[in-house]
C-alpha cells in the first residue's frame, strides 16, 4: 500500500514524510524500492533528506547517492555531517565528484545553483548526419532536449542548432556551417533574479550557463524556475503571516508549534506596543468614551489597507517585477493610493459618526484619523518588505506582523491626537 502511494504520488509521500521523525522516515525509506526512493528524496527539504540520508543503510545510500540527480544531492550535501560527506562522495566516482564540487562553489541563488547537467551538445566539427542519428537514438531513449548546443574542441559554446536548420542542410556539412552564432548565455555566477527575469523576457525554455571562458557548464531550465517560484511563494504566503516556510499541512504538532510560537510572541510585543499608545491618551478616552468605539474601525481599516499593498509588493518581489531603482517610485505610488483611500474612505466615516453620535466635530476627528491611517498603511506596505530585501532580510518574514503594528501605532496615536487638539469641542 505504501509502495503504491509512493509511486504514484511521491510529492505527496515526501511531505507525508516530512510530518514523521527522521528516523521513522528513514525506515519507510528503507522499505521501498530504490527508484521510488530517489523520486521521494527529490522532493524532500534538504535538510530533512540529509537527515534521512544520516540513518539509512550504507547500501542504500549508495543506491541514492548512484541515481540521484547531482545538483540536488550537492544541495542535500551542504546539510550532511562530516562522516555521512565522505560516505556520499565515496559512492560517486571521479566525474560526479568534480560536478558536486563544481556545484558548491557557486554562489548562493546564482545560476551556477541552478543549472542541470542536462543538456545536448555536439562538437562543431560532427556532421549533420552523425548528430542527426545521436537525437534520433537519444530520443528513442527517452532524453528530449529542448535545444541542441555546439561546443568547439575546448567546450567553449559556439552555437546553438536550429532543428528547421537541420533537416535542410546537407548530411555531409558540419554543424559549423549552419549553427546559429549568436547564442544568448548568462554566468554562471549571474544573480537568480536576473536569471529568471532574461529567460521570461525572451520566453525561452532553457539558457546556457557559461564560465568567464564561455565554457558551456549547464542550462537553467524555465520549468524548474516555475517550480521553485511556486515552492518560494507558498512558502512566503506562510511566513508574512508567522508560519513557517517549510511547514506543511499535515507538520507534527510540536513542528508547528516551533515555527508559529516565536511570531506569537513578537505579536504578543507588538500588540503590548499599540496598547501602550492608547495609553498615553487614557484620560481622553475616560472623558470621552465615544472615541473607544472608534478604535477597532481605526485599526481594521489600516490594517486591511496596508495588507492590500503589502500583498502587491510581495508578489512584485517574488515574480521579480520590481527592479530596484523603481523602489522609489513604488513607495510613492502606494502612498499616494493610501492618501486618496484615506480621502474617501475618512469622509464616508465622518459622515457616518456624525450622523450616528449627532457630533460633527468627532466625525473630523474620525476623518483625519482615518486619513492619517490609511495613508501610513499604503506607505509601509510597500516601504516595508522592500526594506527588508534591501538590507538582506527575508521580506516575507512576518511581513503583515510589522505591518499591523505600524498601522496601529500610528493610526492610534494619529486619531487620539487629533482628539486632544479638538477636546473641547467633542
Amino acid at each position: 500500500m505504501v509502495e503504491k502511494y509512493s509511486e504514484k504520488d511521491p510529492v505527496s509521500a515526501a511531505h507525508t514524510l516530512e510530518t514523521i521523525s527522521e528516523s521513522d522516515a528513514a525506515a519507510v525509506i528503507g522499505a521501498l524500492p530504490n527508484a521510488v526512493t530517489v523520486e521521494i528524496m527529490r522532493h524532500l527539504r534538504c535538510d530533512f533528506a540529509a537527515a534521512v540520508m544520516e540513518k539509512i543503510p550504507r547500501e542504500l545510500l549508495r543506491a541514492i547517492a548512484e541515481k540521484m540527480d547531482l545538483e540536488h544531492g550537492a544541495a542535500i550535501f551542504l546539510h550532511l555531517n562530516p562522516e555521512t560527506r565522505q560516505a556520499f562522495l565515496a559512492c560517486l566516482d571521479d566525474s560526479k565528484k568534480r560536478r558536486v564540487q563544481a556545484y558548491l562553489t557557486y554562489p548562493e541563488a546564482s545560476a551556477g545553483r541552478m543549472m542541470s547537467g542536462d543538456f545536448l551538445a555536439f562538437h562543431s566539427d560532427l556532421k549533420i548526419a552523425e548528430a542527426t542519428e545521436k537525437i534520433r537514438e537519444l530520443t528513442q531513449q527517452g532524453s528530449l532536449a529542448s535545444y541542441v548546443y555546439v561546443v568547439d574542441q575546448e567546450n567553449r559554446l559556439v552555437g546553438v542548432m536550429n532543428m528547421r536548420d537541420m533537416l535542410l542542410a546537407s548530411s555531409d556539412d558540419a554543424l559549423e556551417t549552419v549553427m546559429r552564432r549568436n547564442v544568448f548565455t548568462v554566468h554562471c555566477c549571474s544573480d537568480r533574479e536576473k536569471v529568471v527575469h532574461e529567460i521570461a523576457a525572451r520566453h525561452f525554455f532553457a539558457v546556457p550557463v557559461v564560465d568567464h571562458d564561455q565554457r558551456l557548464l549547464g542550462v537553467v531550465k524555465a520549468e524548474q524556475l516555475i517550480g521553485d517560484a511556486q515552492e518560494e511563494a507558498t512558502g512566503d504566503i506562510q511566513k508574512m503571516f508567522g508560519a513557517g516556510g517549510d511547514e506543511r499541512v499535515f507538520s507534527s504538532i510540536g513542528f508547528s508549534l516551533r515555527q508559529r510560537l516565536p511570531w506569537l510572541h513578537v505579536n504578543l510585543a507588538t500588540a503590548f506596543l499599540a496598547g501602550s499608545v492608547v495609553a498615553l491618551f487614557e484620560d481622553v478616552i475616560a472623558k470621552i468614551t465615544a472615541l473607544a468605539i472608534y478604535l477597532p474601525v481605526i485599526a481594521g481599516q489600516g490594517g486591511n489597507a496596508g495588507a492590500q499593498s503589502l500583498a502587491v509588493v510581495m508578489r512584485g518581489l517574488v515574480m521579480r517585477e520590481i527592479p530596484s531603482r523603481k523602489w522609489k517610485n513604488l513607495i510613492l505610488k502606494e502612498s499616494v493610493i493610501g492618501l486618496v483611500n484615506g480621502l474617501v474612505i475618512g469622509v464616508v466615516t465622518a459622515l457616518l459618526a456624525w450622523l450616528w453620535q449627532g457630533n460633527p466635530v468627532l466625525g473630523v476627528v474620525v476623518g483625519l484619523g482615518m486619513l492619517v491611517n490609511l495613508t501610513v498603511a499604503g506607505l509601509s506596505g510597500a516601504a516595508i518588505p522592500l526594506f527588508m530585501k534591501g538590507v538582506g532580510l527575508d521580506p516575507a518574514q512576518c511581513s503583515n506582523i510589522i505591518l499591523t503594528t505600524i498601522t496601529d501605532v500610528f493610526g492610534f496615536f494619529a486619531f487620539l491626537g487629533i482628539a486632544v487638539i479638538f477636546r473641547n469641542y467633542l
